[in-house]
């Protein structure tokens, strides 16, 4: 029953491998990603053609690549040759963009529903939504696509559904032309945002990391944290945070930083499914973490109209208290357990981890500075490429061997920039597969008026209670992210989910950042966790467990949200007197509540000081007055009590 389950669960997560080709086909395939990245570049900075255009010029070419550069399966062998099935259809995709480009003027003045699609219209329309979906089965798996199907199945037939969930007869060209020759479907503001701002970062922390700057947040995370207790841990807690502020995803974050994090800390006494859940937890912060936030925050700016600058700083306090959290229970935990820390010769000293790489400080300087003054995450992104590019030019100038002429120097540079330009268009495969998926779904429930008989739906089981309403948008926003990256998870909710939460009198700023925050914890909730299926590879340790025990090290993630839902003083929407207040309680209970789950604080503690702790942090969550004093009583009376003890132990 178990196997099946699991089996289940790894069928509809299951994607293509990327394809290893050699000679003249990995060269085409790496031209392609690059001339991509290039193209993109050019679309934000230079191009003067339309929004439209421009997005479906880099679907079609991202749709190329993908059947080029991802096995169908993840049974095929990816040193496999590309077949001539591939190439078929990264024909098709380069001709639907040749069609669209060429028709470009006709598709941005025409009149959607009111002027008929033509029949090479309809044609090059029912191409692309084929090949969108193999390319969203190869890239996110079938359980993502499946869901996109039931979205298009609802919007062709649901007029056959009788009552409240049915709908009007809508035809297939009405379908055809909303959903691609306007920007409310496939080439709505998902596909859009990854073409643009999400592509930009994404380079930008390639360039970061490839050129040293990611061993540098690595060296100064084991300098501040990793001679205490459970060093290792910890530093795969800070070096997660710092890398996934630049990454903005877990499964990434997870991949990158845990398979050196993770062995290290099996190595020192953690249980290999603890060392892959603190691993998890603490990546999947990375899209909660500012100056990035991951792609779900850019989307968030486009589709509430909210400036991106606003956001990050209203993301600041809860993202640190998260890390708080992580940070505390491992502290706790290894204290608990007599674990040491990291031997001093292994850790660099601060001067020399300094002196090799602090001016990789400089392009986070860059990036928040570019949105703190007010210029579009696109120019920041930019402003952070041309940064760590410059500092890597600095660090690396030493290295030329300036004896080998100046042809063989261009030269070189010209291979580390193909490179990079390469590497990025390859990791945006996955992230344009799901905003393509993402774009669908907003057209078909656009087209449908679904995103109004949700929010009736909601008000039918939670009626006017906010609270209740809250509890289950967290889990609605979960069960929609199941298997789905945090882009997709979000942007489901936000159209489902976000209306009824403006009706019920939330801010958007609060109500939104609270779907991000619960698209983010699908990533590590049973029992389709994505970020704890990579986890697992390294660890190898059952996935499921893995995702238990990291939800119960993210447990505080599950609760900020309803905190900054109801007290905005947490979003920096306060005065500073009720700003600094909020967070210094909230920080309390979050210590509070990690030293109930761990059971440790000086001594061991009974399973009735604990329900204590745990009780006391919650009330004290609520941030009301009976609750910060229960919080108060509860633990001055527990850390006396604790204190006398362990003084008699001794």
């Amino acid at each position: 029953m178990v196997s099946n389950y699991r089996n289940l669960i790894a069928l509809s997560i299951d994607t293509g491998k990327a394809r290893e080709s050699s000679g003249w086909q990995a060269n085409v395939v790496k031209s392609l990603a690059a001339l991509i990245a290039i193209s993109v570049i050019y679309s934000n900075t230079i191009s003067v053609q339309g929004v439209l255009t421009l997005t479906v010029i880099f679907l079609s070419q991202m749709l190329m690549l993908t059947f080029l550069a991802v096995t169908p399966s993840s049974s095929c062998d990816e040193t496999a040759d590309i077949g001539i099935y591939d190439t078929i259809l990264a024909i098709a995709s380069f001709l639907c963009g040749v069609f669209f480009v060429l028709h470009a003027d006709e598709i941005e003045t025409r009149v959607a529903l009111f002027d008929p699609l033509a029949t090479g219209h309809i044609i090059t329309g029912i191409i692309i939504v084929l090949l969108t979906l193999e390319a969203m089965r190869r890239t996110v798996g079938l359980g993502l696509t499946g869901i996109v199907l039931i979205f298009i199945a609802y919007n062709l037939f649901g007029h056959v559904i009788p009552g409240v969930m049915g709908h009007g007869r809508i035809s297939l060209n009405h379908f055809l032309d909303i959903s691609l020759y306007t920007t409310d479907g496939l080439f709505g503001i998902p596909i859009r945002v990854a073409g643009s701002y999400v592509f930009l970062f994404v380079m930008f922390g390639t360039i970061l990391a490839r050129t040293g700057g990611s061993d540098f947040f690595f060296q100064l995370a084991a300098w501040i944290s990793g001679r205490q207790a459970g060093g290792q841990a910890k530093v795969a807690v800070v070096g997660s945070g710092v890398y996934g502020m630049i990454s903005g995803s877990p499964t990434s974050d997870v991949v990158t930083t845990g398979s050196i994090t993770i062995p290290m800390m099996i190595k020192t006494g953690f249980r290999p499914s603890i060392a892959a859940a603190v691993e998890v937890a603490a990546s999947a912060g990375g899209g909660l973490m500012p100056p990035v936030m991951g792609s779900a925050a850019f989307i968030m700016a486009e589709y509430t109209g909210l400036p991106y600058r606003d956001i990050i700083i209203a993301g600041i306090i809860p993202a640190l208290l998260y890390y708080l959290a992580i940070f505390m229970q491992v502290d706790v935990r290894v204290r608990r357990l007599g674990l040491k820390g990291i031997d001093a010769e292994q850790i660099n000293p601060l001067k020399q981890t300094l002196f090799s790489g602090g001016l990789f400080v400089v392009p986070l300087v860059a990036v928040t500075w570019g949105l703190l003054t007010g210029y579009t995450p696109t120019y920041a992104g930019l402003f952070g490429v041309a940064a760590t590019a410059l500092v890597a030019i600095i660090y690396n100038v030493k290295k030329i061997r300036w004896s080998q002429g100046f042809l063989a120097i261009v030269k070189n540079l010209f291979h580390i920039t193909f490179d990079l330009l390469s590497e990025t268009t390859m990791r945006m495969v996955g992230v344009a597969g799901a905003c393509a998926a993402a774009g669908l779904v907003i057209g078909a429930i656009s087209m449908t008026g679904l995103a109004g008989k949700f929010s009736s739906l909601l008000i039918i089981v939670a009626g006017q209670n906010e609270f209740i309403t809250l509890v289950f948008a967290g889990l609605l926003t979960i069960m929609l992210g199941l298997g789905m990256p945090t882009p997709s998870a979000y942007i489901l909710a936000a159209v489902l989910i976000g209306p009824r939460l403006a009706e019920l009198g939330f801010s958007l700023m609060g109500s939104h950042l609270f779907l991000i925050y619960y698209a983010v914890l699908s990533a590590i909730t049973p029992p389709v966790a994505v970020a704890a299926y990579a986890a697992s590879a390294i660890a190898r340790e059952n996935p499921l467990i893995i995702a238990a025990y990291a939800t119960r090290i993210a447990v505080v993630a599950f609760i900020l949200p309803f905190i900054f839902v109801y007290s905005p003083a947490l979003l920096m929407d306060d005065t500073i007197i009720m700003i600094c207040g909020v967070t210094i309680v909230t920080c309390v209970a979050i210590i509070m509540l990690s030293v109930g789950i761990e059971g440790y604080m000086i001594a061991n503690l009974t399973n009735i000081e604990r329900l204590v702790f745990v009780l006391a942090a919650i009330c004290g969550m609520t941030l009301t007055i009976f609750g910060v004093t229960l919080m108060i009583i509860a633990g001055s009376i527990l850390l006396i009590k604790i204190t006398r003890a362990s003084k008699n132990i001794e």
